[in-house]
């Protein structure tokens, strides 16, 4: 099994294409590595000299004397297949491969990376790459790396470490890291992926003890397991994963068939999976750096109420707007601790944010008096306090730190972020105690928000796995929406009833002896809107049924004369309540995911839906429900009474068995509208789409 130690620790490492010019991508290698003091044993290759920077030269990989570790390979494409076989018979476990000109480059290149990849599978041997600019250990002085941020000087070791596919960005967050002040331990970039995977590397940086915090970079993801493996065993060891994905999929034709696939791209499939599974995603760069540097601490909440105290009332309030937009409980103190706060400083404002004016300044014991009251009283979490310019006087930098560290000298493990303006010796000052320090307070309350995510995922234990149902026998060919609504009924799903009229007798029979008003739609496996083509109509009278029938008949044959028309689907009104939708689909990278949010005809209108990998608990359920922008309309508005949530719950946990059994059978399925209403739930129309072949 390969470990990060084969990948970015060997002892004995060939440089196939190595120049003598440290200036050249096969020559900075050799050069990075010698100015950093790489122990193990560098041995370059080239057939046209003898020494290369000064070190032996061997003519080909197997002229080499001795047995490799590691071989990075800097040859045209067409050469780099032979050159892994060649390394293999040297004894190398791992290659990382700098040269591009495959599947990047057309049609002739992917034929070159379909045959490298081959030829390393063959011949048991891990590859980086191709097209890859390449990797560092810092502890070791390891560095296979062509990137010119090296120059710079050797990396700083410490507990990050990075993930990419893009070697380029990769180094550019490698290079911001470094301005920040953070220790980069570890950098793999990825390139094509003709091997090693960006989650493979998340999850050998996981189990590396001196790893902390993982920033991981792509711009797509070809093994979602593997990616939600590499999140657990992240998640498991407390390990902050900060994830960028770039890239949106266009949704094809085929997704017009249901919501739910055209709603489920990539993008907001990955999006689910990074918060199901215990990670964090940075929409900037600038946030991914501000979240690595607030986790250094290693602190992070399990809960997300903020405390805030502040010299300066308008900045509370600003902090205060920002906290909601980040999720975050800015909850005021109680009532007993403000008048206590207030006997020790009248002109204090100490609600929350707690404002203490700039006279605690005066009298910094003040301060260590409020920090502990708001952490002990007030249950916060997390504490941001503001103290702009004036903390960064040098007269006052070190007195407030001790009136700060007597405050939390019983509560050392709660988070306290600084904003403050200094110079950079007096903002290390504040570092070294343990603070995380922004100049703007509104990246500190996204960073807070972060780490109360993460915080969170640590917390969480893993649930048993759920077990799966022997699968339903689906038919190959396309569902109409009766059988869909039978299947989706024996796992559990509540349906309404309805009757087939396949022809006006049956139509005029059943209006003959019903009662009250119906809704009539129809019936079509190759229809999946129906409303779009006049194949609706609601609120009929008994009486009407049969007008209804020949209308909806006539309207669907001139709108889509191709269609199979089984008839038409009647069932009783149902009495009104809050539309959602029950879907899903089987992602191409992550397998089954369940969808739930608004529905009816407004769904794809303002597309407020939360996913989640299925199958799901009831639990995650429920949190699905929460995390919608409408979840206000379930809860109760003007007096209408709440929906009741369980219901629903129980509904998208079925549901999300159902997709999971059938994982290999449908492409997509869906309940919508689901109805809810303060007893219970009722699917309304159903439509699940058989997988191709």
């Amino acid at each position: 099994m390969t470990t990060l130690d084969d990948l970015l620790n060997p002892q004995s490492v060939a440089i196939v294409g190595a120049s003598d010019d440290p200036k050249r991508i096969g020559g900075r290698p050799i050069a990075y590595m010698k100015a950093a003091g790489f122990g193990g044993r560098l041995i370059p290759v080239n057939p046209k000299r003898d020494t290369i920077q000064g070190l032996p030269a061997a003519p080909s990989l197997a002229d080499i004397d001795g047995t490799i570790d590691f071989a990075l390979i800097a040859l045209p494409a067409p050469l780099v297949a032979d050159a892994v076989k060649e390394a293999r018979a040297k004894g190398a476990k791992t290659c990382l491969i700098f040269s591009s000109g495959f599947r990047e480059a057309g049609a002739e290149g992917a034929a070159l990376e379909d045959e490298l990849i081959r030829t390393a599978r063959d011949v048991g041997i891990r590859m980086i790459g191709p097209n890859c600019l390449g990797a560092f250990n810092a502890f070791s002085g390891f560095q296979p790396c062509f990137s010119t941020t090296l120059d710079r000087g050797a990396p700083k070791p410490g507990p990050i470490a990075i993930a990419s596919q893009s070697g380029a960005y990769g180094s550019h967050i490698y290079f911001l890291a470094r301005q920040r002040g953070l220790g980069t331990g570890y950098f793999l970039t990825t390139g094509n992926e003709g091997d090693v995977q960006v989650a493979e590397v998340i999850k050998l940086m996981a189990e590396k003890d001196d790893v902390r915090t993982i920033l991981a970079y792509a711009e797509g993801i070809k093994n979602g397991p593997l990616l939600i493996d590499a999140l657990e065993t992240a998640r498991a060891a407390k390990k902050a994963v900060i994830f960028m994905k770039v890239g949106r999929s266009d949704v094809g034709a085929a997704a017009a068939a249901s919501h739910t696939a055209s709603l489920a791209g990539e993008d907001a499939v990955f999006d689910a999976m990074i918060k199901q599974y215990g990670a964090v995603r940075a929409k900037t760069t600038e946030e991914m750096i501000d979240i690595a540097y607030a986790a250094q601490p290693g602190i992070y909440p399990t809960g997300r109420k903020l405390g805030v105290v502040t010299i300066s009332g308008g900045a509370g309030v600003l902090i205060a707007d920002d906290a909601a937009d980040y999720g975050l409980d800015v909850s005021p103190m109680p009532k007993d601790a403000q008048a206590e706060m207030k006997a020790l400083l009248p002109f204090a404002a100490p609600r929350n944010p707690v404002d203490v004016t700039a006279q605690a300044f005066n009298d910094l014991s003040l301060i260590s008096a409020f920090l502990k009251k708001m952490i002990e009283r007030g249950g916060y979490d997390a504490i941001l306090a503001f103290w702009t310019s004036v903390a960064g006087s040098k007269m006052i930098a070190g007195a407030l730190q001790d009136a700060m560290r007597a405050g939390l000298a019983d509560n050392p493990d709660v988070l306290i972020v600084q904003s403050i303006l200094a110079e950079p010796e007096i903002v290390a000052s504040y570092e070294a105690q343990g603070y995380p320090v922004f100049e703007d307070p509104t990246r500190a309350v996204a960073a807070i928000a972060a780490l109360a995510r993460l915080g969170e995922a640590f917390a969480r234990e893993k649930g048993e796995p759920i077990s799966l149902p022997v699968p339903f026998d689906l038919p190959n060919t396309a569902l109409g929406e009766r059988e869909a609504k039978e299947i989706l009924a024996s796992f559990g799903l509540p349906v309404v009833t309805d009757a087939l009229l396949r022809d006006e007798a049956e139509a005029g029979a059943f209006a003959r002896r019903g009662s009250g008003t119906y809704a009539l739609k129809i019936a079509s496996p190759d229809i999946a809107h129906k409303t779009d083509v006049g194949g609706v109509a609601l609120n009929i009278p008994a009486d009407g049924i049969t007008e209804a029938f020949s209308r909806i008949m006539e309207t669907v044959r001139k709108a889509v004369p191709s269609a199979k028309l089984d008839g038409v689907i009647l069932s009783e009104m149902a009495p009104e309540g809050i539309d959602c939708i029950l879907g899903g689909k089987i992602d191409p990278a992550f397998g089954p995911v369940v969808m739930f949010g608004l529905g009816g005809v407004f769904t794809e209108v303002f597309s407020d839906v939360a996913f989640r990998h299925a199958p799901v608990t009831q639990a995650t359920a429920l949190e699905m429900i929460e995390e919608l922008d409408a979840v206000a309309l379930l809860n109760g508005v003007r007096g209408a009474p709440a929906c009741d949530k369980s219901r629903l719950a129980d509904a998208i946990q079925k549901f999300s068995v159902f997709l999971a059994a059938h994982a290999d059978r449908i492409d997509s399925a869906e309940i919508n509208p689901l109805r809810a209403y303060p007893d219970r739930c009722l699917g309304l129309d159903a439509l699940i789409v058989p997988r191709k072949g």
